[in-house]
């Protein structure tokens, strides 16, 4: 059974990695700045606010960057939109707390196990089950700690 979670994990994060490959440099909008080029307001002075500080001490990495957010969240809706059901901000968390987790844990079985605790929703109040919770472990590794 573990040598299944490994391929499933393996081939969803395969799987994601060349969906995020894709270019648009044709496309009748290119000219125009996306989301991801417009700046933004500035942070707040205090230092929880700051987006992109890492919290080594935790073992949490940095809050993603906003085109690594909308990637993530486009990988997590991809696999079922009631895992982000509309709280953004809710499943980014999950996702950096998945990445805590996975920082110590190695075992791929074990991580899919946390994701499945750690990601429901209202028709899934005890997980996606080992299928989707492997393709959530590669989406949030893939996307918010790839160093992990």
């Amino acid at each position: 059974m573990r040598r299944h979670h490994v391929i499933i994990a393996l081939s969803a994060a395969g799987i994601l990695a060349l969906t995020g490959c894709g270019s648009d440099s044709g496309a009748p909008n290119a000219d125009k700045p996306s989301a991801s080029t417009v700046p933004s307001a500035a942070p707040s002075s205090s230092p929880s606010a700051d987006p992109s500080a890492a919290r080594p001490d935790s073992g949490l990495p940095p809050s993603p960057a906003p085109a690594q957010r909308a990637a993530y969240l486009a990988a997590l809706n991809a696999i079922d939109p009631e895992i982000v059901n509309g709280k953004d901000d809710k499943a980014v968390s999950r996702g950096l707390d998945q990445c805590q987790s996975m920082k110590g844990e190695k075992d791929p079985a074990e991580r899919v196990s946390g994701a499945n605790q750690r990601f429901i929703g209202p028709n899934h109040p005890n997980g996606f089950g080992p299928v989707k919770s492997g393709l959530i472990v590669a989406a949030v590794q893939t996307n918010l700690c790839p160093t992990y």
